[in-house]
């Protein structure tokens, strides 16, 4: 994904790019901050965000100065990688996040089942004849062959300047060896002072065990959080059926061109956005627009990638391909949701940057504290205590806190089919206190129904006309017939021969039935063969226009037959939504650009007691702006290009699924249903995403609160006890699991 834009500066132009990449190898929040401030020393570099639980860079850049090339050798610089130029690097992404997940389980299996018995030697059998040279070799693979990484990414990391957590892990399991190795081979140096030299294979195993799983559940969560991409991903077609140089060819979907001519068959799916030129079907758009009647499709009709074709066959012509469908703005919008970050989280990676150099600082701080006051083991619990806080102090948990959250709470969002096009309109929609809605196509289904029916001939006569009207509207392609033709159906209405039926562009359509003419339009229809209208039907003509209804005549060639009133239906859902909204103490608005009356119905209708009509689209922004200087945060809830600026403006932007590219484009959520309904639980999983975030930062915090301390032995002064290095590795790997599975909870919450 890329945007690029024009600036000038200066009198120098600049062609700024915003790319995102995916990245590879990092292992922790901190390994997130050492790409994003290596990435920000590239010359050309504006702006980097690096997302650690989606594995990915957003890069803001001058292609003047530098390129994806020189950033990827700059992140590669560091022992890490970034995927660039290649045709699918969400592809490449995934297939390094399955080798990276299956290595890491192998890792973590093989040091488990050497650490196991390294654990009954040091507890049980610590005596034993040669257990120390034998711990010794039960150790040594697992410190430096499957924590290798550690020790490679730390001294990459110190090349530049850098520490992260594999600092802390690489120092802690490093020392812990070297000083075990001394005291296996040398114990006499140890004895000559009066003390037992201890070792500590299995406490080095054990941390690098720990850690491992600890990755290992994060590697799993991190997979099984993007399942609703992958679910939207899979709603797309691997083949298309193109007409290329007169030939119908299959073809990859990748290679389909804008122009192409595609075919598509019963039961299949479309490929890509186009319009249709050859044959009629229905198409079942409930992927979009999450209506489950089919939608008709004939020549001069869009279609959509991932819809699904019932039983008719056409052919239609590729207008939008690859990532500028529908579809793909949809896989866009949870990827890069995903990957933004909250607010808070900015404040968490500031600490995650820092947090490193703090613990080392700490433990050579408790090392010299121990030294100067520990009497006469000193050293060992100066050695001791410092392992134990670098072991302790893993930042992993502080990192996975927020994006963990998000990333779930997204997921979980798009399954219920409120798409969250970023991270900060998450975390602050449970704080909405104020929501605007637009009325047509929000409050209103925004497609058009009979709501009158009107007929004035005797009552023996309506079955015939119902009948001869049904016709005429069957045939008609005016956008209102369908509607007319629906309720007549539905009234038991059928089909008759007629002739000569003819379509009046801008009036009407008119046909005859036995030799005699019927009309179906408008008044223009109506005055243009001097129908007669009587006074009750003028009356009541106006009547039902003046409740801002659209007006149909059904005449023969001398009279007034009947009068259909169409309007837009307020959707079934609305009212109860509103309800709801209300009851959770939003003050509900609805802004539209009818007029005073129709407005006022609908407002009474659905419960709503503010409401403003005859609102211009600027009208609706400066709304907007009122409420928030009065101190409000404010939701919008439109779907067309008018209420694009009041989208932009409000705090949360809600778009309707059926709305306009624009609107859906500015808006930060996207409800795919355009069900209002979907509102309050988009607020009620704001709600539980923020929970999770904070009780995730409790328990990534509580951990090092009270870890830290205990790990450079303020107890022992009090009652003598001095943290295990192996536990305070059991307690860093908790700290990540506790976090990771609270997140996952919010899949199963109910919102």
């Amino acid at each position: 994904m890329f945007v690029s834009r024009m600036k000038l500066e200066g009198g120098k132009r600049e062609l700024l790019m915003r790319e995102s990449f995916p990245v590879l190898e990092m292992s922790c929040a901190a390994c997130a901050v050492s790409v994003e401030s290596m990435l920000r020393t590239v010359p050309g570099v504006k702006n980097a965000i690096v997302n650690y639980a989606n594995q990915t860079a957003s890069v803001e850049y001058d292609n003047t100065l530098t390129s994806p090339a020189a950033l990827q050798h700059a992140v590669r610089s560091i022992g890490y990688d970034l995927v660039v130029d290649v045709e699918d690097p969400q592809a490449v992404q995934e297939e390094s996040q399955q080798k990276h997940y299956d290595e890491v389980k192998s890792r973590t299996i093989w040091s488990s089942v050497l650490s196991v018995p390294l654990v009954i030697i040091g507890m049980f059998f610590m005596d034993m004849p040669h257990g120390n040279y034998i711990s010794l070799v039960l150790a040594a693979p697992v410190v430096f062959w499957f924590g290798q990484n550690f020790f490679i990414n730390a001294w990459k990391q110190a090349k530049h300047g850098k520490a992260n957590m594999d600092t802390l892990v690489a120092l802690s399991t490093g020392i812990a060896f070297l000083f075990s190795t001394f005291n296996t081979f040398f114990p006499e140096f140890w004895h000559s002072r009066g003390i037992h030299p201890h070792v500590y294979f299995e406490a080095a195993a054990v941390v690098i065990t720990f850690i491992l799983l600890g990755k290992l559940l994060e590697e799993k969560a991190k997979t099984s959080t993007s399942s609703a991409i992958k679910k939207l991903m899979g709603l797309q077609p691997k083949t298309v059926k193109a007409m290329i140089d007169g030939v119908e060819q299959e073809v990859p979907i990748a290679s389909v061109k804008v122009g192409y001519l595609i075919h598509v068959r019963p039961g299949e799916k479309i490929a890509v956005d186009g319009v249709v030129k050859n044959g009629s079907s229905y198409v079942d758009e409930s992927m979009i627009s999450g209506e489950p009647i089919p939608i008709e499709k004939i020549v001069g009709e869009k279609v959509f990638a991932g819809t699904v074709n019932q039983k008719g066959s056409f052919q239609f012509e590729a207008l939008k391909v690859g990532g500028d469908t529908i579809l793909a703005q949809i896989i866009k919008m949870v990827q890069q949701a995903q990957g933004s970050k909250a607010p808070v989280q900015k404040l968490v990676d500031t600490i995650a940057g820092i947090f490193v150099p703090v613990v080392m600082g700490i433990s050579i701080l408790t090392f010299i504290t121990w030294m100067i006051v520990g009497g006469d083991n000193a050293f060992t619990h100066a050695l001791l205590t410092s392992i134990t806080v670098l072991v302790i102090a893993c930042p992993c948990a502080l990192g996975l806190a927020t994006p963990t959250a998000i990333m779930v709470g997204v997921g979980k969002g798009a399954e219920n089919n409120i798409l969250i096009k970023d991270a900060e309109s998450l975390e602050l929609a449970h704080q909405v206190n104020a929501m605007i809605l637009d009325k047509t196509g929000t409050i209103t289904e925004g497609k058009p129904v009979v709501t009158d029916f009107v007929w004035q001939s005797k009552k023996e006569g309506v079955g015939q006309f119902k009948n001869i009207l049904y016709t005429l509207e069957s045939h008609s392609e005016h956008p209102l017939a369908e509607a007319v033709a629906t309720a007549l159906q539905h009234d038991g209405a059928i089909s008759i021969g007629i002739d000569n039926f003819e379509s009046l562009t801008g009036r009407g359509a008119k046909a005859k039935v036995k030799d005699s003419m019927y009309y179906i339009g408008n008044r223009k229809l109506v005055d243009e063969n001097s129908i007669q209208v009587s006074a009750e039907v003028q009356s009541l003509a106006t009547q039902l226009q003046s409740e801002a209804k659209t007006v149909v005549y059904f005449t023969d060639r001398q009279n007034v037959l009947a009068l259909m009133a169409i309007a837009d239906k307020i959707k079934a859902t609305s009212k109860a939504a509103i309800e709801t909204l209300q009851s959770m103490g939003i003050d509900v608005y609805m802004l539209t650009g009818d007029n005073e009356q129709t407005a006022k119905a609908v407002a009474a209708q659905v419960g709503l007691k503010h409401y403003k009509a005859e609102v211009m689209p600027g009208d609706k922004a400066e709304f907007v702006k009122l409420l928030q200087q009065d101190g409000k945060i404010v939701a919008m809830v439109g779907d067309g290009i008018n209420d694009s600026h009041a989208l932009a403006q409000a705090d949360v932007s809600i778009a309707m699924g059926k709305g306009s590219d624009i609107a859906m484009d500015v808006a930060k959520m996207t409800l795919i249903t355009s069900d209002l309904q979907s509102i309050p639980k988009a607020l009620n999983l704001s709600t539980k995403t923020v929970r999770g975030i904070r009780q995730n930062l409790f328990w990534a915090f509580i951990y090092n609160v009270i870890g830290i301390p205990l790990a450079a032995g303020v107890l022992y002064p009090v009652n003598g006890f001095l943290l295990d290095p192996m536990i305070a590795g059991a307690a860093m790997a908790l700290s990540s699991v506790s976090v990771v599975s609270n997140s996952l909870r919010l899949k199963f919450a109910k919102i």
